[in-house]
């Protein structure tokens, strides 16, 4: 009796399981979600931004083209993201921790930081102006830990092993971003640093800890160790009743309002009422609420389907790839992206207090949007590796060249 060989047996399954279970599913999946999530951005900040823009006696397409400005310095970094050897981001982690912490750093020197909505979470660059030095840190913090759990992967079930040098190097970076009063940055990092420990294997009692002393860092320290922070009134007007609708409950109760006008396919796109300086940060932090209102339930629903896709194309790259730092890596990185989505989402649904973070690759944001589109072209480049994707992506290649080639040599001279 004949048997089946190993390429014999998959092309006799393929029929049967589809695609779905094909070597690039994962970097399709991510391309798709990406660029979708990208161009949907751009076209969603000119509709929110366009009126605000004309009240401040600017041109309508101001933040737009800001926004494309960075799309564009964004577009060749994700190319060669894309491209760069494994190796290379293990090479280049140490040094990364050592220069996202000298940029952190720097927002507390008088004569380069700058503040925004009372955090001071940025500094002045000569030509691109202001940037976030904390975006830059959680790239670089992803990779490093990635590197330093990966390596150490087989000693992890010992505590010092698992805490050493990672929860330093993340509580340091951690440390300076609370520093800046930036609430919503830190616990994105936590949910960042959360995802890498838990897919690293550390054992559950210290990970329990470290996630009850995150939750204490964070109630106990930074919302009512501050008498003068108004944070702890945004959480009582989001869990309790709105007494000040011009205050605390402004924002929030603005963006539900936007939400509830779009019903189920929404008053159309460029229609929105609450994007006429009714409601604050239209085109950054609340562009969720106008996308409600504009495109309906239709349109929020689709943007939350590509962030569930994009989180699980990265979760089915953490179960498939063989290397522990693109594990641990990915779900990093797959923690900030998709947890600071559903975080942002979760603040204009009124299901969270309002802390101030962008909807990634949607929200109106340089640095934010050039270091998601490199830490998703990073991942990316681990789809590529993945077992059998690079040869499936090859042969596809040379059937493209093939196909041109003959359509070529077939047009008239």
């Amino acid at each position: 009796m004949a048997v089946s060989t190993g390429p014999e047996r998959a092309a006799a399954e393929r029929p049967r399981l589809g695609y779905w279970n094909s070597a690039v599913t994962t970097y399709y999946l991510l391309v798709g979600s990406t660029i979708a999530l990208l161009a949907f951005g751009l076209v969603m900040v000119l509709s929110s931004s366009t009126i605000t823009s004309i009240a401040e006696s600017e041109s309508p397409y101001t933040e737009f083209l800001n926004q494309a400005r960075f799309a564009l310095i964004g577009l060749p970094v994700l190319i060669v993201a894309t491209r760069i050897p494994t190796r290379w981001y293990k090479n280049l982690a140490w040094p990364g921790l050592l220069v996202a912490l000298v940029l952190q750093a720097l927002t507390f020197v008088p004569a380069l930081s700058a503040s925004k909505g009372g955090n001071a979470g940025w500094i002045r660059v000569p030509v691109i102006g202001t940037m976030q030095p904390a975006e830059i840190g959680k790239l670089v913090l992803a990779v490093w830990l990635g590197t330093v759990l990966g390596r150490k992967r087989h000693l992890l079930g010992r505590w010092n092993h698992a805490l050493l040098p990672a929860l330093p190097g993340a509580a340091g970076l951690l440390a300076l971003i609370l520093g800046g009063k930036d609430l919503g940055t830190a616990m994105v990092v936590m949910a960042l640093v959360a995802g890498a420990f838990w897919v690293a294997g550390i054992p559950a009692k210290l990970f329990g800890l470290m996630a009850g002393g995150a939750a204490a860092l964070v109630v106990g320290v930074f919302i009512f160790g501050q008498s003068s922070s108004n944070r702890l009134s945004r959480i009582m007007a989001a869990y309790g009743p709105c007494t000040d609708t011009q205050g605390e409950c402004y924002q929030s109760l603005h963006g539900m309002y936007g939400l509830g006008t779009g019903g189920l396919l929404g008053v159309g796109l460029g229609a929105s009422r609450e994007k006429w300086r009714y409601l604050p940060e239209a085109h950054n932090d609340f562009i969720y609420a106008v996308i409600g209102e504009e495109l309906g339930l239709f349109g929020t629903l689709m943007v939350l389907a590509l962030f569930v896709i994009l989180g699980f194309a990265m979760s089915r790259l953490v179960r498939r790839h063989p290397d522990p730092f693109v594990q641990v890596t990915t779900a990093a990185v797959a923690c900030w992206v998709v947890g600071q989505a559903f975080l942002n989402i979760g603040v204009v649904i009124g299901v969270l207090p309002v802390i101030g973070v962008p909807l990634p690759l949607v929200s109106a944001g340089g640095s934010a949007l050039v270091t998601t589109m490199a830490a998703l072209g990073m991942i990316i480049s681990f789809a590529r590796t993945e077992p059998g994707t690079a040869e499936v992506l090859a042969a596809r290649g040379s059937v493209v060249r093939r196909s041109l080639a003959v359509l070529g040599r077939g047009r008239p001279r």
